[in-house]
């Protein structure tokens, strides 16, 4: 029972189906997969300095954001959650601005419609409402454009999540459901969420879902850049159910040594997304050691930036809760306000 599972990069490094893909392509997702990482691991230990709050860790989970965010076009839209940081990087956000959120500094720091990157939510399974009403209006403005919303298994467990699915089916919304599948809802276990493969759902729907490998960078792209194309192109909504694996905690505040068992992690690791495209490369292209030797140092440049801007990002000021939310702000809200400023 279930759907096949699109896989072009087998965890050996070894190719399995044709691609497209230029040498030149291949080096770009491997420069973007060590990037990502690279700022996933800086912000994990700023946050073990004290520097970061909270950070949400998407170690293991970097094809399925690089394959996928590098599909997209420049007008298309975002609505992630709280992990897509290497999504966030495929639109151009310097990482720094994302720290500022898990610092406690900032309550946004950019203009989504700059980036076509929507503000992280926090409540879980929001954004794809989100996504499906921007899609519909897409739709009634008579734009070729695609939204994308991220999420992860548990999300499908919420209400909000289903009633995304029903309007996006009912409106044939250019909508693209993005589920990470990593396996478990904070400490909830897949098999514990649902009977059936996510992307499975998708038929109860009306629409279509399909599963990738989520840790094979070159299935991931093709098959978002191909719902992404059905999406500008009229064709409605898709579920893509990308199979993955969280290799660390939920959030800096979990320990998933508590839940599951380290040779789960262990095997998971073996299937490391960027382990199985160096492999590729290590095989396939002559220069690929000098080019590794660039994006190394260039990795090295990034985390010495995010530990620079982390520690000189400055104090907020405290009145900017108020502000953002109300054209008018209410009387009551103004004496807030100005009871906050008054503790400066």
């Amino acid at each position: 029972m279930g759907l096949p599972i699109s896989q072009t990069l087998a965890p050996d490094g070894e190719l399995v189906a044709a691609h497209d893909f230029t040498p030149e392509d291949l080096r770009g997702f491997h420069r973007d997969l060590v990037l990502a990482r690279r700022i996933d691991s800086e912000a994990f230990a700023l946050q073990r300095h004290g520097e970061l709050g909270l950070w949400a860790p998407m170690l293991g989970q970097e094809a399925a954001q690089i394959g996928s965010g590098r599909a997209l076009a420049p007008n298309d839209f975002v609505f992630p959650s709280y992990r897509e940081h290497a999504v966030a990087w495929c639109r151009g956000l310097d990482p720094a601005l994302l720290l500022g959120l898990f610092r406690g500094t900032s309550l946004g720091g950019w203009d989504p419609a700059q980036y076509g990157y929507a503000l992280p939510a926090i409540i879980i399974g929001a954004q794809t409402l989100h996504a499906v009403g921007y899609g519909i209006g897409l739709t009634l403005e008579g734009k070729e454009d695609a939204v994308v919303t991220y999420f992860g298994d548990g999300a499908t467990s919420q209400g909000d999540t289903n009633e995304a699915f029903a309007w996006a089916a009912s409106y044939h919304a250019p909508v693209v459901f993005f589920c990470q599948n990593n396996h478990y809802a904070i400490s909830i276990p897949l098999e514990r969420q649902t009977r059936v493969p996510i992307a499975q759902r998708a038929a109860g729907f009306g629409f279509e879902g399909v599963r990738v490998d989520g840790n094979d960078v070159l299935a991931v792209h093709q098959v978002t850049s191909e719902a992404l194309a059905k999406a500008r192109s009229g064709g409605g909504p898709t579920l893509i159910e990308a199979v993955t694996y969280r290799m660390g905690a939920h959030t800096t505040s979990d320990d998933p040594s508590r839940y599951r068992d380290p040779h789960e992690a262990d095997a998971w690791a073996e299937r490391d997304p960027l382990l199985r495209l160096r492999t590729l490369l290590e095989r396939t292209d002559p220069g690929f050691a000098e080019f590794d030797a660039r994006v190394q140092a260039e990795a090295d440049e990034l985390g010495a930036h995010l530990r620079d801007v982390c520690r000189n990002l400055p104090d907020p000021d405290l009145a900017e809760l108020f502000e953002h939310v109300y054209a008018d702000l209410p009387p009551e809200l103004v004496a807030q306000r100005e009871e906050v400023r008054s503790w400066s």
